[in-house]
């Protein structure tokens, strides 16, 4: 059988499993077995019915996989995953994806809580992301998809000190910049064209920005990320954590 994850990022995977509790690990095969069938429904975007035999049974699958995202144990994958981030800089940004109509309809009036607006193009989530100096993922939150991108600069960027940041113009709010005034980080942020006194900006190190634009680019390589298909935004950062430890497992 052909593996997709390879052996090297099974393996960085596994050492954090291993220190799990409450999981079965003692089977190394059965473990590689269902990241591959998670690896498989995330690139592909299917529903998990149509999730090939020789994984197993779907239900089985989904259900381990639903039991790992009650207990964060995708999200803490995905913070082990990050060995050494260079945190020289770092950038925020945000991106709209499409959900599909089977995302709807978990509960009444709770498509505030699962990260679902509604537009005229249907529903929709937005990712927000924060990206280290390499463009590798440190941290995501999930809002609907008409929910302006300022909103969650600070809560994204809470845990930097000291840190020069760059972002685009949606982050260009004095509110903001004096909260990162106040933790000593550099805003890197070009000014509005409405502003009255327009700020400088360092345009050669803004120039780096490009690398949160790569990262968006790469994680809408799996159709799952790509269009929204879960009912429960834990669900949908699920498979987002998941595909952010591949990222840096490469």
């Amino acid at each position: 059988m052909h593996y997709f994850v390879k052996d090297t990022e099974f393996q960085a995977m596994l050492k954090f499993l291993v220190q799990v509790k409450g999981i079965h690990k003692n089977d190394t095969a059965r473990i590689r077995m269902f990241i591959e069938a998670v690896y498989y429904i995330c690139r592909s975007g299917c529903q998990w019915r149509l999730l090939p035999t020789y994984y197993g049974n779907w239900r089985s699958v989904h259900r381990r996989f639903k039991r790992w995202s009650d207990r964060n144990i995708w999200q803490s994958l995905f913070e082990f995953s990050q060995i050494d981030p260079d945190m020289e800089l770092v950038m925020i940004d945000a991106t709209i994806v499409r959900s599909h109509a089977c995302a709807a309809g978990y509960g009444k009036n709770t498509q505030e809580e699962e990260a679902l607006g509604r537009s005229k193009g249907g529903f929709s989530t937005k990712i927000h992301a924060m990206v280290d100096a390499l463009g590798n993922p440190v941290k995501f939150i999930l809002t609907p998809g008409q929910r302006n991108d300022i909103t969650q600069a600070k809560a994204l960027s809470a845990e930097i000190k000291e840190t020069p940041l760059i972002a685009d113009k949606a982050y260009d709010c004095d509110e903001f910049i004096a909260d990162l005034q106040k933790r000593k980080c550099a805003s890197i942020i070009p000014p509005k064209s409405n502003r009255v006194v327009m700020r400088v900006y360092d345009e050669y190190i803004y120039r780096e920005r490009h690398l949160i634009e790569c990262f968006f680019g790469k994680i809408k390589h799996f159709r799952r990320i790509f269009s929204r298909y879960d009912k429960l935004a834990h669900s949908y950062l699920s498979f987002l954590c998941f595909v952010g430890a591949l990222i840096w497992f490469r």
